[in-house]
């Protein structure tokens, strides 16, 4: 098919189409970036050509009204031009050095809504998936804690005073729509008990080789179940083969995975991506368990805060947490975080032979 005859409508626009003028012209050829101030960028082209970055705390859940208004600021000072980061942050992108600081006065002026931040050695915003908003098997609010942990660290997105940069991330339960497996400090949502079976609604609203096909521990089979007086096709869970993960609900709505008591937050540290200094690494078990206490979850800001303040005082310029975990010792890690240990934290998957620690070399 000629390229004059594709059909080009179909899903989202090219992005090319909505790049500031001064980006389309030096697409590729750019020479380096600076971060002037925290929030504050600048990218400068082969051409001598800049392009200056406003970057202010976003949300993930947005009303109307509240982007009206951020489309309202860059028709104002940016021609139109803006980026959201893929931690929920909003770039405001200009050609003109001049609207830099009336931009930032503007943004100020409207109290704490558009905090300028977010960049180099600080915290920036929580990536985090749904939570009790939307999704139907969180163990955990997403939208809620984030808000709650971010005012806690408010100061330390708005500056750079950590040694490198700190992310943090949050997944509302173990199908982990977030980055939780690879972020500097990740709030887990996790499950601690097998679903609930509605033996009375799992025939009329299940197809039932669907549930048992979707558990991937085999722990879900079929089974008749006398409900009153009358025989109805259920299922039964294997308790111990159960793994939380709520597949099962998925399939069948009458197998509810949600629990007041068995639901709750662990916290992992020392995960990123990054690959400066020393390879990408997954996240480690910190905190294996922390109950849920909407609205302002205060157990699990403080765990957060120390992590964060620990690191602050002990880690080296560039060091990221997991890499100041792993120079200082985990046993030193627990101790000036003062997080207890625990049994859980004792990695005795069978398949982990080659993260077992096996040597007697101990750090205190």
């Amino acid at each position: 098919m000629a390229d004059q005859e594709r059909i080009t409508d179909i899903g989202p626009p090219d992005f090319k189409n909505f790049m500031p003028p001064v980006i389309t012209e030096n697409f590729g050829k750019w020479k380096y970036h600076e971060i002037l101030e925290p929030g504050v960028l600048v990218h400068v082209a082969e051409s001598g050509a800049e392009v200056y970055t406003v970057r202010v705390g976003g949300c993930r859940i947005m009303s109307v009204d509240h982007i009206r208004e951020i489309c309202e600021i860059a028709d104002k000072y940016c021609d139109g031009h803006l980026r959201f980061t893929t931690r929920n942050n909003i770039e405001f992108l200009l050609s003109d050095k001049s609207k830099v600081e009336p931009l930032k006065k503007d943004l100020a002026s409207r109290g704490n809504k558009f905090p300028i931040g977010g960049t180099g050695a600080g915290i920036t915003n929580i990536v985090h998936t749904q939570g009790w908003l939307h999704c139907h098997t969180p163990a955990i609010d997403a939208s809620g804690i984030v808000k709650a942990v971010m005012d806690e660290l408010y100061d330390d997105f708005t500056s750079m005073r950590l040694p490198a940069q700190v992310r943090i991330s949050l997944a509302c339960c173990l199908n982990m729509c977030g980055a939780v497996h690879c972020s500097d400090i990740s709030i887990l949502g996790i499950h601690r008990k097998p679903p609930l079976i509605e033996h009375e609604r799992v025939d009329a609203v299940c197809e039932i080789p669907l549930a048992i096909s979707a558990c991937p521990t085999a722990a879900i089979k079929p089974k008749k179940v006398k409900v009153g007086d009358k025989e109805v096709k259920s299922v039964e869970v294997n308790d111990p083969r159960c793994m939380f993960c709520g597949n099962c609900y998925t399939m069948c709505a009458a197998m509810p995975l949600a629990d007041a008591e068995g639901d709750g937050i662990a916290l992992w540290v020392g995960g990123k991506v990054s690959n400066s200094r020393t390879p990408p690494s997954f996240s480690k078990l910190a905190v294996p368990f922390l109950p849920n206490e909407p609205p302002r979850w205060p157990s699990t800001v403080k765990a957060v805060k120390q992590m964060v303040e620990a690191y602050a005082a002990g880690g080296k310029k560039y060091e990221r947490v997991g890499e100041w975990i792993e120079r200082i010792g985990w046993e030193r890690f627990f101790e000036v975080t003062g997080i207890e240990f625990k049994h859980q934290h004792i990695d005795d998957y069978r398949l982990a032979m080659t993260t077992w620690r096996t040597t007697t070399q101990f750090k205190f």
